[in-house]
């Protein structure tokens, strides 16, 4: 990987070695998840074929977001689109 990857608890992974070995050490319950199967789909593909490293970053991430619910802001103010009044409606 080019960047040190962050994990939960401040830890880091710096090679593709150690995001597979953090993947070989998950529960097995938690490596049959779709997300980790996927993770580890993307490191096969980075290793076997010379992919590019990104894609194998992003399946970490996406793996290890798995339980990060997103909040959205319904205060925010909505758009006028589709409800702008021409001059001559006034």
């Amino acid at each position: 990987m080019t960047s040190p990857f962050p994990l939960p608890r401040g830890r880091q992974l710096i090679t593709l070695k150690d995001a597979a070995n953090y993947i070989q050490k998950l529960p097995k319950a938690e490596q049959d998840l779709e997300e980790w199967q996927a993770a580890v789909e993307a490191l096969l593909l980075v290793v076997e074929l010379n992919g590019p490293t990104m894609m194998a970053r992003i399946g970490l991430l996406r793996a290890l977001n798995l339980n990060v619910q997103r909040e959205f802001d319904t205060s925010r103010k909505d758009t006028h689109w589709g409800r702008r009044k021409l001059k001559r409606d006034e």
